[in-house]
This record gives structure tokens, C-alpha cells and sequence, in this order.
């Protein structure tokens, strides 16, 4: 056994330093706070989005608008994709399954079937909505309209 190697036992060296234990242990005094200031009293609590008394970001960002809750966002669907659909079905029923079926839509889309293009076959179709020219364009042709 030689002096350099001699070791401390095991555990008997406690790898945190503790603070507030007078000069001597280098940690007294301010107790690595720092002089002054909120952050060196007990008790002190940054509050959430404080920027050291600079104006917050959440109250620098202008506020305008309103957010309606209740929205519901159709998904557009025109008379021109209906035509196509029904000709590659060779179908004159369009259902809201059949519009999931072939990738017009998402199962959970509400759909409004819009008056762009021109119909050329009589069709049924179904959906949550339909503006009034489509409407009127799927009627004169000699279809019928079904509301979800």
C-alpha cells in the first residue's frame, strides 16, 4: 500500500456541494445567489412568461378577430367531379359512402356539392348540403337531391 493509492471508502464522498454552510465551505455568503434581486430571496417564483419587466410577448402580439367554435367546415364537392365519378362508375346513384369509397372525401367531411360545371346524365346524389345552383342544376336535368 502506497499513499497515491489510498481512496476515500466507498460512499463516504458525497459528490453534491452543499451552499449555505458558512465561508469556509466557498458556498457561504449569497449561497451562489448572486447579489440583489427576486431571484436571490426565498420564495421567489419566476411567473410564466416573464421577461424581466421587458413587455411579454403574449401582450407584444396584436389581438384582433373572433374564433367561432361552432364553424362547420364543408368540403367543396362540383357538379363537374359528380360527372366524372358517375361516368367511371357507370352509375346514376352517388351516395356520401360512394364519395368516401372512391377518395372525393375524408368519412369524416361534411360535404356541400357546389353548382361549377355542367351535369349531362340524370343523377341521385346525397350529401350534407348543396348550394342553390347545384341544386337546381341536378333537378332540371331530372335528379333528385338527398340531405344528409
Amino acid at each position: 500500500m502506497k499513499l497515491h493509492t489510498l481512496s476515500p471508502a466507498e460512499g463516504s464522498v458525497k459528490d453534491r456541494k452543499r451552499i449555505g454552510r458558512g465561508t469556509g465551505s466557498g458556498r457561504g455568503g449569497t449561497s451562489t445567489r448572486g447579489h440583489k434581486g427576486a431571484k436571490s430571496r426565498s420564495g421567489y417564483k419566476r411567473k410564466l412568461g416573464f421577461e424581466g419587466g421587458q413587455m411579454p410577448l403574449q401582450r407584444r402580439v396584436p389581438k384582433f378577430g373572433f374564433k367561432n367554435i361552432n364553424r362547420v367546415e364543408y368540403r367543396p364537392i362540383n357538379l363537374v367531379d359528380l360527372q366524372k365519378l358517375a361516368d367511371k362508375l357507370n352509375t346514376d346513384t352517388l351516395s356520401f359512402e360512394t364519395l368516401v369509397e372512391n377518395g372525393l372525401v375524408s368519412k369524416k367531411d361534411v360535404v356541400k356539392v357546389l353548382g361549377t360545371g355542367e351535369l349531362t346524365s340524370k343523377l341521385h346524389v346525397s350529401a350534407h348540403k348543396f348550394s342553390a345552383s347545384a341544386e337546381e342544376a341536378i333537378q332540371k336535368i331530372g335528379g333528385t337531391v338527398n340531405k344528409l
